[in-house]
């Protein structure tokens, strides 16, 4: 049997210092974090931003694991559940669903985010009946040199004890008297380190990551599109989580977080302006145009989803098949929204706001 090659610290870690600089970037993180959940609460409709941002984080921490798709992919996988679409795409939906069932457990459970939460994210995110590891075996090696990085816990009792001494950490508000952000990621590195699953474990951390900041008030809902800057210093990432366990270097890993959620922040907000102003055009533009009848709820369709089909404007407007695709016909005819075709079924495409995310997502 492997042996862990790290001793899991209780929680939180003695050798835990909030340091000046460590404050003040944190300071920085807190008032960006705060002008982010005072605009995101601007957009009428709270779905769409739930819908549109969830996806785009799901695609940023899959591609830190090496699952790439393009953004045409991934929303066509959303459009038609039981049609085409790669793989790779369907694990970003699967990783979006994740997060969302996570969210309204976050809810059910009056802002407690439990081991059994994570678990139900973990299958969500693998279409598994699994729960924490019971087999011993898992290391973590270099992906490029296959050398040995580093071991986890083995032993499943170990698991579930490291776990139910997290889920304490992560509820208990009167734990400590540290930082939230500054406590979100020793969340992370702890969760990491505890690698509780067969595989996933850095996406379902992510996920935990976001779903912390909504619990602690931090945000309204979890649409910080925080695996961005993972994907862009990737490098950085993994190295100093290895630092902390092979020399004890919290200070490095806890300013890289916080800069993490710092640039993060101003970069989903950006988005959020851009999709305000595009939804303030549209809806200008909509009423002006004699030809289609305007309502808010056809408005919120086409933000909610970048890629619609007849099925959903006919649920969402509650209109007939017929009506939904007289509107969709008039839309494209407009130049609102791009008309393509999957097989024997229409979709249509919001352009603009599909520009805005691919802009958005570019290297910063």
């Amino acid at each position: 049997m492997l042996k862990a090659s790290y001793r899991i610290p209780s929680l939180p870690p003695a050798s835990i210092v909030e340091s000046a600089v460590v404050l003040k970037a944190a300071a920085k993180a807190h008032r960006h974090l705060a002008e982010l959940k005072g605009r995101a609460a601007s957009i009428p409709n709270q779905a769409i931003l739930i819908d549109s941002l969830a996806l785009q984080e799901a695609k940023a921490s899959s591609e830190i694991e090496n699952i790439i798709t393009t953004q045409d992919e991934l929303f066509q996988a959303g459009l038609f559940l039981d049609g085409p679409g790669s793989g790779a795409a369907k694990e970003v939906a699967n990783y979006r669903d994740a997060l969302k069932r996570g969210f309204d457990i976050l809810h059910q459970n009056g802002g407690l985010l439990t081991n059994n939460a994570i678990v139900e994210m973990f299958q969500v995110l693998k279409r598994t009946d699994e729960g924490f590891r019971a087999t011993p075996g898992t290391a973590l090696k270099n992906d490029r040199t296959g050398a040995l990085v580093y071991v986890p816990p083995q032993d499943r009792d170990a698991i579930q004890a490291h776990m139910t001494a997290l889920e304490r950490f992560i509820n208990d508000d009167d734990q400590s008297d540290l930082d939230p952000l500054v406590k979100m990621a020793i969340i992370h590195h702890q969760f990491e380190s505890i690698h509780p699953f067969s595989d996933g474990n850095g996406r379902i951390g992510r996920i935990i990551n976001v779903l912390y900041l909504t619990r602690s008030g931090l945000l309204d809902i979890p649409i910080l599109y925080l695996s961005r800057y993972i994907t862009s210093n990737k490098g950085d990432y993994y190295r100093l989580l290895q630092a902390v366990r092979d020399t004890g270097a919290w200070e490095p890993w806890l300013l890289y977080m916080l800069e993490a959620v710092s640039s993060t922040a101003q970069q989903t907000l950006q988005l959020i302006e851009g999709m305000r102003a595009l939804m303030a055009d549209y809806k200008r533009r909509l009423r002006e145009h004699a030809s289609i009848r305007y309502s808010q709820d056809l408005l919120n369709n086409l933000f909610r989803h970048p890629y619609t089909r007849i099925e959903f404007l006919q649920t969402e407007l509650g209109v007939t098949r017929q009506t939904a695709a007289k509107h969709l016909d008039q839309l494209a005819a407009a130049g609102f929204v791009e008309k393509q075709q999957l097989g024997r079924n229409n979709y249509y495409i919001n352009t603009p706001l599909v520009a805005l995310f691919l802009r958005i997502a570019e290297p910063g």
